[in-house]
């Protein structure tokens, strides 16, 4: 069922989460993991890192969550047994202003800055695991409470498939998504292209 549009869209007014993934959520969510309904498109480090953007503009928005898993006996593990629930947001076409990310790696950060000199960052099929997505959001014609499974805003143009989550997994899609004051705590990231103008990336003693 379609939500209701306001004149400016649905607004979520600095969401520390965007999916509330309840505890029942959270179990079915590993059990359909455990069944192989889910899967990660590659192993993750565990260590995660930090992306920021003044503003974010998504054409063709889904999100879901879902487990991913690292490598046997990885030394990020610690207590989570290498798998992490995460929220997956996936964007068709996405803009980002002023983005920086950054990775702690025990003393340093290595930090990646691009899209700050008048052209934003642009990726195609983005696809970003989280644990936590804070910011300002807008939304255009929303479903929430979708079956993962039936969406179709995002298509991967090297495979013409459907980005979608497993099937009975909660979600979310939207024609389009706008975000200011972005910042995530991600694990993974992945897109058909991504375009980085004024790219700079550096050892900093500081985090985005």
């Amino acid at each position: 069922m379609s939500a209701p549009e306001t004149a400016g869209g649905i607004r979520w007014k600095r969401a520390g989460a965007m999916l509330g993934i309840t505890g029942a959520v959270t179990a079915g969510l590993v059990a359909l993991t455990a069944n192989g309904v889910l899967a990660a498109n590659f192993s993750i480090s565990g260590m995660p890192f930090t992306v920021t953007a003044t503003h974010l503009h998504g054409d063709g928005f889904e999100q879901y969550a879902t487990l991913d898993n690292m490598i046997p006996n990885s030394p990020n593990a610690g207590d989570t047994g290498g798998q992490m629930v995460l929220i997956v947001s996936a964007i068709n076409k996405a803009e980002l202003t002023k983005l920086c990310q950054s990775v702690s790696l025990g003393g340093v950060n290595l930090k990646i800055t691009a899209g700050d000199n008048g052209t934003p960052v642009s990726a195609t099929a983005l696809v970003v695991d989280s644990d936590q997505i804070n910011g300002d959001a807008d939304f255009q014609s929303i479903n929430v409470g979708q079956d993962a499974s039936t969406f179709n805003k995002v298509k991967d143009p090297r495979t013409g498939e459907q980005i979608k989550g497993g099937e009975g997994v909660f979600g979310q899609q939207a024609d389009t998504v706008d975000i200011d004051n972005l910042r995530q705590n991600n694990y993974a990231t992945t897109a058909s292209r991504f375009t980085l103008p004024h790219l700079r990336m550096q050892f900093t003693s500081n985090g985005c």
